[in-house]
């Protein structure tokens, strides 16, 4: 019987493949005509259908016209031995795709053109989007920018990530409280811009044990992982489109699936549950993002997730180069580069260890030696519970083999420790990868297994470098570096302010698109009347944008000749959102009690999602609403001041925000945030920034000057003086203001009928054990606000204000932060 083969085309019938590929136009009529296949023909609807359909079809649409670049993409990286980066993380927050894609395609004119003809609207389209939520803030929306950059700059990096079914939760408020929703995200169970690669899909192995034995064969002393359970990874690649450049980067999203569907023996005998329990188990992993860890359930699936999302992505790239080049192991890291995003990929360098040590049977100098040439760590906090600690009992249960690893790498490393500080036993426990209390801890883990391990911004990496990693600094000071993030302009600029757009190209063109720096030819503008009416044009209609979008989800209307206050951003009590309602009290305060000479109205916005088992950042939530329901229903108060929580925050919601915003709220207490990219959306689109000298608002006062920039608070070591004598009472007894404001917390004006709700945020900031050091802050804060208040009454000198702040924001585009990445640490070769 003659045997299948693989169906292989000659060159005649390539060439005529390549073609017909050639003939998938850009213009009105190739997409208008596309459009209407896709949703008549293969949706079965029609252009009166649903929007969501009507932006089904539109995907598909714009998917086919980035196939070909991004295979052609892909074979340019593949053609000849190219050193390649892979940027792991275990958070994308893409958002929607489409209008980013049909801006980076350089066809939203003729799409938009196309959809008039029909009678259909892009802009409607574009809104049935559902945001990809696979990630909960900064983190993975840096990650997102990190990928258009690096297709923009076309530099070979592939991003690997989780597919998770449910992304960060919907976040409903009923009665002022948060409520979970699931986000499915997936809708109907798939994405119209992703591709199933199953020929990839790797095997990931948990529990069972390690069997030592020598190798008949050889004699070697070999281990085997055996008795485990196997979860499939199955990979759905989604594609970055880089800016006009024919160029489509990769993201690999990995999905779990159980290596049996159920156990069949089970099910003929009746018992159901037991027979799908495997795979509802297996399945579980890439189910919910990021699982609320409070609860031991909660560990054991992040550890999965972290260990799965590295071992399918290291398997992945080790497979593809032993398909090329055998076992043959001595340039790997000549060639590869993995990007650890944040400590959650740590386990990285420990399993990589295990494929190349049990897989490919190399020594262990050998494999070392790879590891710690191609591992890169990117610290993201300075927050010491933030760097993950995991029991070696978990990892015993989980990962019995990557834990003997991850000892053997422990016990070389203290040596190591011990040849530089002989007898200095202190140092060694401090320093070692497993704690005295038993844990692993993983930014330790990344620290011994990474060349390279930088900070996010100037202050963040010299703090990592003077405290939390100092005695690792010490050891190696040539792997330290820093890499201040940024954001992508294409996103927060061009497609989220399509009004701010038009008129920088008018004015200096499109360069600034994909060379941010060119923003600084607008400060020559500062003084052009025409300009400057132009710019506030802009910016009231943006406001506007942003007060419908408020009302439509608040009910509440804001007068857009008022101040937009605005902090969105993750709830968490070093963001000190306490510290903006506090204020926002003191206005109340002053309002009630007639001190309204030469105000200003204010329209103050707060939005951001508390992490499920973080009471404190719900409770807050709660006080912000409780405010925000007798201020804006206070005869008294009228369109002098309204406060709102923005529900659900997400990034199409930031995308409307961020444009609409006059002030950007940055009020961490200084040393405790690593950067911040949110300051740098809102300084781009002309806001300016209150703020302490914490993460990047230090370079952001840099570049615009303190003419342009409100600066307050207490300063890194002044926070650090005060620890240990910090007496909240003592600012409460010395400032009126403030005992104005406490008075109406403790009296329960905010919560007339709901006693004690608030007793334990309000003990909290009287606390002298207080690490956020609030009421240390009011008053200077309270002050800067004054002078931003007089400012904003001042509308030339803010209009010259704003012009500024976007003009020197040239720095802050990520395609600054990967090029460094790319001179400094990866040392990739473009591919046009």
């Amino acid at each position: 019987m003659a045997q299948n083969k693989k169906s292989v085309p000659s060159t005649k019938q390539e060439k005529h493949i390549a073609e017909l590929l050639k003939k998938m136009g850009m213009s009105v009529t190739d997409i208008e005509q596309d459009f209407v296949n896709y949703l008549y023909n293969m949706l079965g609807r029609d252009i009166h259908s649903d929007p969501y359909d009507q932006f089904k079809a539109m995907s598909y649409t714009i998917r086919d016209r980035l196939m070909t670049y991004w295979k052609e993409t892909w074979n340019a990286y593949n053609k000849d031995k190219t050193k390649k980066a892979y940027y792991l993380s275990m958070e994308f927050l893409i958002g929607r795709s489409l209008s980013n894609n049909l801006l980076n395609l350089g066809i939203e004119t003729e799409t938009e053109k196309a959809m008039y003809r029909l009678g259909a609207s892009l802009e409607a389209i574009e809104e049935a989007e559902r945001d990809a939520g696979l990630g909960n803030g900064g983190l993975g929306r840096l990650a997102a920018c990190f990928m258009d950059s690096c297709a923009t700059l076309q530099l070979p990096v592939i991003g690997y990530g989780l597919r998770y079914e449910y992304g960060m939760f919907k976040q409903l408020i009923q009665n002022g409280f948060q409520i979970e929703e699931p986000d499915h995200w997936l809708g109907f169970g798939y994405y119209p811009w992703e591709i199933q690669r199953s020929e990839y899909t790797r095997t990931v192995y948990f529990g069972g044990r390690s069997r030592h034995y020598k190798d008949p064969h050889t004699g070697e002393l070999t281990v085997h992982w055996e008795d485990a359970e196997e979860v499939l990874a199955v990979p759905f690649d989604v594609p970055i489109p880089g800016f006009e450049n024919k160029t489509v980067n990769t993201l690999r999203l990995w999905s779990a699936e159980a290596a049996e569907g159920f156990n069949l023996s089970e099910f003929n005998q009746g018992s159901y549950f037991e027979a799908v329990a495997s795979k509802s188990e297996a399945e579980n992993i890439t189910m919910v993002l990021y699982p609320n860890d409070s609860s031991e359930n909660g560990k054991e699936l992040r550890l999965r997730q972290q260990y799965f999302l590295v071992s399918a992505s290291l398997q992945d790239v080790v497979s593809q180069w032993s398909e090329k080049y055998g076992n043959d192991f001595s340039d790997f890291a000549e060639y590869n580069v993995f990007q650890l995003n944040d400590t959650h990929p740590s386990l990285a360098v420990a399993e990589l260890m295990r494929i190349l040590i049990d897989d490919k049977k190399l020594s262990w100098e050998a494999a070392w030696t790879i590891v710690s040439q191609s591992m890169a760590y990117t610290n993201h906090t300075l927050l010491p519970e933030a760097l993950e600690r995991w029991p070696v009992s978990l990892f015993n249960k989980l990962l019995p083999r990557v834990l003997e690893i991850i000892y053997e790498i422990n016990a070389r490393f203290l040596k190591l420790v011990a040849m530089k500080w002989p007898g200095d036993q202190a140092r060694q426990a401090r320093m070692s990868i497993i704690d005295p209390d038993d844990n692993v801890c993983m930014a330790y883990l990344a620290i011994v297994g990474s060349f390279s391990i930088n900070g996010v911004a100037a202050l963040h990496s010299q703090l990592l470098k003077e405290g939390l990693f100092h005695e690792f600094y010490e050891l190696w000071p040539e792997r330290f570096n820093n890499k201040t993030n940024g954001v992508t302009q294409r996103r927060w600029m061009a497609s989220s302010n399509p009004g701010l757009k038009a008129l920088l190209n008018e004015k200096i063109g499109r360069h600034w698109i994909t060379d941010l720096t060119q923003l600084s030819k607008i400060e020559s503008f500062v003084n052009d009347k025409s300009f400057r009416q132009e710019w506030m044009r802009v910016k009231r209609e943006n406001k506007q944008r942003l007060a419908d979008m408020v009302e439509k989800d608040t009910g509440v209307k804001f007068d857009v000749t008022a101040l937009f206050d605005v902090q969105v951003k993750r709830i968490h009590e070093y963001k000190r959102q306490l510290l903006n309602v506090l204020h926002v009290i003191h206005l109340y305060a002053r309002i009630k009690r007639g001190d309204t000479d030469n105000w200003t109205n204010r329209c103050v916005i707060i939005g951001g999602k508390a992490a499920p088992g973080y009471v404190m950042a719900k409770k807050i939530i709660k006080l912000i609403n409780n405010v925000a329901e007798v201020v804006n229903n206070d005869p008294d108060v009228g369109d002098k001041l309204k406060l709102v929580f923005i529900p659900n925050y997400r990034v199409s919601a930031m995308e409307i925000i961020s444009p609409g915003a006059d002030l950007s709220e940055q009020i961490s207490t200084a040393g405790k945030e690593a950067s911040g990219t949110g300051n740098m959306k809102f300084m781009m689109n002309g806001a300016i920034t209150i703020g302490t000298l914490d993460g990047a608002n230090v370079e952001i006062l840099e570049a615009v000057g303190e003419e342009n920039f409100f600066l307050f608070g207490l300063k890194t070591p002044e926070v650090a003086k005060l620890r240990g004598h910090y007496y909240p009472e003592n600012f409460i007894e010395e400032d009126s203001d403030l005992q104005a404001v406490f008075s109406l917390l403790e009296s329960g004006h905010f919560n007339q009928f709901e006693p004690g709700l608030f007793d334990d945020i309000i003990n909290s900031m009287k606390s002298s054990k207080d690490p956020w050091m609030t009421l240390a802050d009011f008053r200077s804060y309270v002050n800067a606000q004054h002078e931003v208040a007089l400012a904003f009454q001042n509308h030339s000198r803010w209009n010259t204000m704003s012009i500024i702040n976007s003009a020197r924001s040239g720095i802050f585009s990520t395609d600054r932060t990967m090029q460094e990445y790319n001179d400094d640490i990866w040392k990739l070769t473009p591919i046009k």
